[in-house]
């Protein structure tokens, strides 16, 4: 007779063979470059534009989803390896028909589990994702050992930065060690708070020509963001941005953005990394 494990494993095996999601990593190098908003407000409109999206908080001790859009989460995913709720149970209904899960301080235990729970934490997630079109995780700022771990096993990386010299070289250096440990995840680049869209890709030019000189990679440019006072505007009232004013200019810009998104997605113009998330993170959750 089999024991539970094995079974796991069985089912692990059945439900990565199925068609997955396109799942994203949304990284920076440094905090308050405005990545947790441009999370939220990309999820909202991939929703607005039909897609189902499931919204997974992973700055860990310091998310700020559930205050950008007003809620309060009853569960975060430190509810479920505290065994309390089911995985499922953690996700919470966000604005405009997403999805979310809190982050808490779930992320940080993970190296610490035993492997029963990774399994069931593995087997739980495949479960849920197939219920999404897109499954976007929110990281923190910079990289650890833990959360390199949900970023290597996605097949896109959307990184953001704004046009101030230390946020681009924070920029340069975590797409590197991404590079460096995977070379075959396509990154894209967004640029946040600019004065123009000639700054923007201006910076993405000079974050663009330092990757591909001296690591031989290439990057895609995703869009820029305006320093608009409707975002502050936005987070004061605890609405996302692109839902308070959507003819604001960040809102029209973050429009485009996901359209531009959709026609690479589409067109094929990046080759994302097929690979099974599910079975790319079992297998490095288990590394040590």
């Amino acid at each position: 007779m089999k024991d539970q494990a094995e079974d796991l494993r069985i089912k692990l095996k059945r439900l990565a063979s199925k068609k997955n999601p396109k799942t994203l990593a949304v990284v920076s190098g440094k905090g308050g470059v405005g990545k947790s908003n441009i999370s939220l407000n990309f999820s909202i409109s991939l929703s607005q534009k039909g897609f189902s999206v499931l919204l997974f908080d992973m700055d860990v001790g310091m998310g700020n989803l559930d205050i950008l859009m007003g809620k309060t989460s009853v569960y975060s995913i430190v509810d479920f390896f505290n065994g309390t709720v089911t995985l499922k149970d953690t996700i919470m209904n966000g604005p405009a028909g997403i999805k979310y899960i809190a982050g808490g301080s779930g992320l940080s235990q993970l190296v610490k589990l035993e492997e029963e729970i990774i399994e069931k934490y593995t087997i739980e997630l495949s479960q849920l994702i197939q219920d999404y079109d897109y499954v976007i995780f929110d990281m923190g700022a910079g990289v650890t050992n833990e959360s390199i771990k949900f970023i290597l096993s996605v097949q896109e990386i959307i990184a953001i930065t704004t046009p101030e010299p230390t946020a681009i070289t924070d920029a340069y250096s975590i797409l590197k060690h991404i590079h460096l440990m995977d070379s075959s995840i396509p990154f894209y680049v967004v640029i946040n708070r600019v004065q123009s869209e000639k700054e923007g890709i201006q910076t993405f030019s000079r974050i663009s020509k330092v990757l591909n000189s001296f690591l031989g990679r290439d990057s895609y440019f995703l869009g820029v963001v305006p320093d608009d006072r409707s975002i502050q505007q936005a987070v004061r009232r605890q609405i996302p941005f692109i839902l308070n004013n959507n003819k604001s200019p960040a809102s029209k810009s973050l429009s485009e953005m996901t359209e531009r998104y959709m026609k690479k997605h589409f067109s094929g113009t990046t080759e994302s990394n097929a690979f099974p998330f599910i079975s790319k993170l079992k297998k490095l959750l288990f590394e040590r």
